[in-house]
C-alpha cells in the first residue's frame, strides 16, 4: 500500500542511528553492539571521513562498514523518499538512536547533510542529536555547532553509581554535567540533559543528587522518565527472578514530585508531563509529534507519520541496507498502517492532554466533554481558556486515567 504526501504544515525528520557500544540492561530499542553486527569491540564506529564509500576502505578500516554501509543507504532513503513524496523542508531534524555521538561529528555532519541536499532544511529549523556524554569532547560539541546543529541531548539517569550500574549505564557519574557545560561554552544555546527515576535500589537522595547536578550544569531543558521494566529485556529478567525487585507507584509519584518542584523552583516548567523547559526551550521536535504533525522517518526501525498513516522501516541495519540497494527506487519499508478517524482522533486527546497547552474542548463529543467538566470539578482539569483543558498539576500524576476516561465516553 503506497504513502501519500505529506501536509504542508510543520514537518519533521526523524534519523535512527542503531548502534551501541553495549546494550543498557533496561532497553528494548532498535540497537545493536559491534559484536553483533561482526564488528571486533576494539574498533571505533566513528566515521572520520564524511563522504568515503566503504568500497575504498583499507582492511582495518572495514572493520566498522556496517556504519558506512548505513550512511550510505540512509542518504539514498532520503533522497528517494523526498523525490517519491515531494516531502518539503524540515523544520525540525531529530537524530536518535542508539548512540549517534559513536559516529562521531563526521559521521552525524555526513547525517544532516544527506537531510539538507534532499528535501532541505528551514533557515530557522531546530537540528538536534542524542549523545552520550562518553563519546563527546569540546572539540566535538564545536564540530556539531559548525555543521548546523542547534541543539543536544545528552543522557544522564542519575549521578549515584549504583542507580547506573542496576542501569547498566557506562558513563561517569560527573561527565554528563561536564559534557553539558562544554555544549554550552561550544555555543548551544539548547541543552537537554534526560533522567530516570525509579531505578531498583535508587532513594529520594539519589534523585535529589541528580536533580541537583542538573540544575548546576545549566541545561534549558530537562526529560525526566519513570522507569519502564519493558518484557524481554535483562532488567525484566533480573524481575522476574527476583533479583531487584519493581519501584512502586507511590514511590514513582513522591519522586516525580521531587523532580518537578526543584526544577520549578529553578524556572523551568513542564509543558509536557516528562519535559520541562526554560522559556523557549522547548524541543521543537517533539512537538512535531505531540501535536500530531507530520515527520519521515529515516534509519533502520525509525517510524514516521504522514496525515492519517503511520509507517515503519524494517530493523536490521544490514536488512535496511539490502533493500535500498535492491534497486534505485525500493524503500526500506516494513509496513504502513492506515489510521481510520476514530484511531486519529484517540491519538489527539492522548497526545495532547500530555502537553501544558490542552487541547480544543471542541473537539470532544458531548458525552466526552461532560466527563472532562467532572474532572475539572475534581480539579485534575482547567481550562487555560473558555474551549481549551489541560491537567492541572495535580492531575499530571493521573494523566493516562484521566485520558483513558475522557476516551471511554467518546460517543464520536
Amino acid at each position: 500500500m503506497p504513502l501519500r504526501t505529506a501536509r504542508n504544515d510543520t514537518f519533521g525528520v526523524y534519523v535512527h542511528v542503531p548502534f551501541c557500544v553495549t546494550r543498557c540492561g533496561y532497553c528494548d530499542f532498535n540497537t545493536y553492539t559491534p559484536g553483533e553486527l561482526g564488528i571486533p569491540q576494539r574498533a571505533s564506529l566513528a566515521v572520520d571521513a564524511p563522504r568515503r564509500s566503504s568500497a575504498s576502505l583499507s582492511p582495518s578500516q572495514r572493520l566498522s562498514s556496517p556504519v558506512l554501509q548505513y550512511l550510505d543507504a540512509l542518504e539514498r532513503e532520503l533522497a528517494r523518499a523526498t523525490e517519491r513524496f515531494r516531502l518539503p523542508a524540515a523544520d525540525t531534524v531529530f537524530i536518535g538512536g542508539g548512540t549517534p555521538s559513536l559516529l562521531g561529528a563526521d559521521g552525524l555532519t555526513r547525517i544532516v547533510n544527506a537531510v539538507r541536499s534532499s528535501m532541505g532544511i528551514t533557515p530557522h529549523a531546530e537540528v538536534t542529536t542524542e549523545s552520550n556524554p562518553e563519546s563527546t569532547s569540546p572539540e566535538f560539541f564545536a564540530a556539531l555547532r559548525k555543521a548546523g546543529f542547534t541543539r543536544v541531548s545528552l543522557g544522564m539517569q542519575s549521578v549515584s553509581e549504583k542507580v547506573l550500574a542496576v542501569l547498566d549505564r557506562r558513563h561517569t557519574p560527573g561527565r554528563p554535567v561536564t559534557a553539558a557545560q562544554e555544549a554550552r561554552a561550544a555555543g548551544f544555546d539548547h541543552v537537554n540533559l534526560d533522567l530516570i527515576y525509579g531505578t531498583p535500589g535508587e532513594t529520594d537522595d539519589d534523585v535529589r543528587r541528580s536533580v541537583d547536578a542538573v540544575l548546576e550544569a545549566g541545561v534549558d531543558h530537562v526529560s525526566a522518565y519513570s522507569l519502564i521494566i519493558e518484557r524481554g529485556t535483562a532488567m525484566a529478567r533480573k524481575v522476574r527472578r527476583g533479583e531487584v525487585e519493581e519501584t512502586d507507584e507511590d514511590t514513582l509519584a513522591r519522586r516525580y514530585d521531587l523532580i518537578d518542584q526543584r526544577l520549578t523552583s529553578d524556572g523551568l516548567r513542564w509543558y509536557e508531563v516528562s519535559n520541562w523547559a526554560c522559556p523557549g526551550g522547548e524541543c521543537r521536535h517533539n512537538l512535531v509529534y505531540w501535536r500530531d504533525g507530520d515527520w519521515w522517518g529515516a534509519g533502520p526501525g525509525a517510524h514516521g507519520h504522514l496525515g492519517d498513516q503511520r509507517f515503519v522501516n524494517v530493523k536490521h541495519p544490514a536488512r535496511y541496507a539490502a533493500m535500498i540497494c535492491q534497486s534505485d527506487e525500493t524503500l526500506p519499508l516494513k509496513d504502513i498502517e492506515n489510521l481510520t478517524s476514530e484511531e486519529r482522533h484517540e491519538e489527539r486527546v492522548m497526545l495532547a492532554l500530555r502537553l501544558a497547552e490542552g487541547m480544543d474542548v471542541d473537539h470532544l463529543s458531548s458525552s466526552a466533554a461532560a466527563k472532562a467538566e467532572e474532572f475539572i470539578t475534581d480539579g485534575l482539569l482547567w481550562r487555560p481558556s473558555p474551549n481549551r483543558i489541560a491537567v492541572t498539576d495535580r492531575g499530571r500524576l493521573l494523566a493516562d486515567g484521566i485520558i483513558t476516561d475522557i476516551l471511554v465516553s467518546d460517543d464520536t
